[in-house]
């Protein structure tokens, strides 16, 4: 089964935070998972791509690269999207379609917007995933702190479907390249 690991706006500005903003619930535990959920893709040879956020830090310098302390291997992929949807505007379902790949791995930031957009739209474009639990993050909200914002996107996500493709939540220590999708079909 080809796989992809796709991490989504691990970008340090949007990761650490600035005058506006404040930085991501458990930064150092979500660049530690997504640094071992790399390893892991690296060691099984699984595709990695990076999507970055043109609205972070205005698209440019420092603040708009992936995150000094996450470790991108060379041969991953990197694209850049200006909408919410990672699939929106960028070329991500045609580099994903070309490689035949029916399984994403999705970790990264902020989960109740463009994690939780990429899940609901992979399924719908006929990919199953795993959400790593531990592997995505957001900032407190108006309504919501991050940590209860995290574990209702855990809960609902796990199961998510479109009729065919469906979420399943692991944590990253899991062996989360080992899709267990066909055991509930």
């Amino acid at each position: 089964m080809k796989q992809t690991l796709l991490i989504i706006d691990a970008q340090q500005e949007l990761m650490e935070g600035n005058e506006h903003e404040e930085g991501v619930y458990q930064k150092d535990v979500l660049i530690h998972t997504i640094n071992a959920v790399i390893e892991k893709a690296l060691a099984k040879e699984i595709d990695i791509v990076f999507v970055r956020d043109v609205d972070v830090a205005e698209g440019k310098g420092p603040g708009f690269h992936i995150h000094e302390n996450i470790h991108v291997p060379t041969s991953a992929t990197i694209f850049n999207k200006a909408a919410t949807n990672s699939f929106y505007g960028t070329p991500l379902l045609e580099h994903l379609t070309e490689r035949n790949v029916e399984h994403l791995v999705i970790m990264g930031c902020k989960t109740e917007h463009c994690i939780d957009t990429a899940v609901r739209t992979a399924t719908v474009n006929g990919f199953d995933v795993t959400l790593i639990e531990d592997g995505h993050s957001t900032c407190n909200s108006t309504v919501l702190q991050a940590e209860q914002i995290i574990a209702h996107h855990n809960k609902v996500l796990h199961g998510h479907y479109n009729v065919d493709h469906f979420s399943m939540v692991r944590k990253g220590e899991e062996s989360v390249f080992e899709p267990l999708h066909y055991q509930h079909r």
